[in-house]
């Protein structure tokens, strides 16, 4: 269990960190500019806690846990990939389906960042638990 604790921890740093960069530098011009009107002056904190919380228990069981019992963090890698693909897309698409103004460049972008930040953060899962094992 504590194995899990860790690859939880160590998947929640790196989350917050890349999520920051991105949220923050890299893309909050193109959000304001696709989408701003739909924009909330703040953020919803307890939600955006919320979807934290939640998303990394998913990138735990379905990336991090198969990639401990194979033994291979390439496991994480492709298996966080494909989860926060899906989910990115669970979110973008329905937005896409259900609100004016809801843009195919942000559709893009997220799709590309879900793929790449929980394969990223599924592979720090992976190492933070291998690091409690003594691994």
């Amino acid at each position: 269990m504590l194995k899990y604790a860790a690859a939880y921890v160590a998947s929640g740093l790196a989350f917050i960190a890349l999520d920051f960069l991105w949220l923050a530098v890299i893309a909050q011009k193109l959000y304001q500019r696709e989408i701003g009107p739909l924009l909330l002056e703040k953020p919803n904190m307890g939600a955006a806690v919320a979807f934290y919380l939640i998303y990394l228990a998913g990138t735990v069981f379905f990336a991090v846990k198969p990639a401990l019992q194979s033994g291979s963090w390439t496991t994480a890698l492709i298996f966080g990939a494909v989860f926060g693909f899906v989910a990115y897309a669970t979110y973008d698409l329905t937005n896409m389906a259900t609100l004016k103004g809801f843009s195919w460049t942000i559709v893009a972008a997220d799709l590309a960042w879900g793929a790449f930040v929980t394969a990223s953060i599924a592979t720090a899962g992976f190492f933070g638990a291998r690091l409690v094992q003594g691994q």
